[in-house]
């Protein structure tokens, strides 16, 4: 599996390469079309919070294995003021600062598992997850070695 990748976050600019590496790493990991581009696209969300309401922050990417499927984890996170309301934030009909209140709702819709843990003392941490079964591992595998 491959490695830990993080990017910090900074400026729209990093979003970009965040985007490029959680799309690279959902491809080595055998994601089909469009799970990459989903995933990306959740990324770009949660990193762009972190660029307007922050200032800086990171993305940590991951692959993560269990006994019967695997996939990739994304660690937004930042030292911020924390989200006040969190429940009202992944809210569709929400916006925090003028936006369109399609951030976060968005990046929840797209990913399978996602969690928000924010504090005005710590900042604030989103997880997301995004799984595929084992055996299309497996699958995935036999395939590249019969091409070998």
């Amino acid at each position: 599996m491959a490695d830990e990748v993080r990017v910090p976050i900074k400026a729209d600019s990093d979003l970009v390469v965040a985007r490029a590496e959680g799309r690279a790493m959902a491809e080595r990991l055998g994601f089909p079309r469009p799970d990459p581009t989903l995933i990306a696209t959740a990324i770009s969300e949660v990193a762009r919070n972190i660029v307007v309401h922050v200032g800086h922050g990171e993305i940590v990417l991951r692959p993560f294995e269990e006994a019967d499927r695997y996939g990739l984890v994304v660690i937004a996170s930042d030292d911020g003021p924390g989200i006040r309301d969190v429940e009202a934030a992944i809210r569709d009909d929400y916006s925090g600062r003028g936006g369109l209140g399609l951030g976060l709702p968005g990046a929840r819709r797209l990913m399978d598992d996602f969690e928000i843990v924010s504090d005005p003392d710590t900042g604030t941490t989103v997880t997301m997850k995004k799984w595929r079964l084992r055996d299309e591992l497996a699958r995935m595998r036999e395939e590249r070695r019969q091409r070998a």
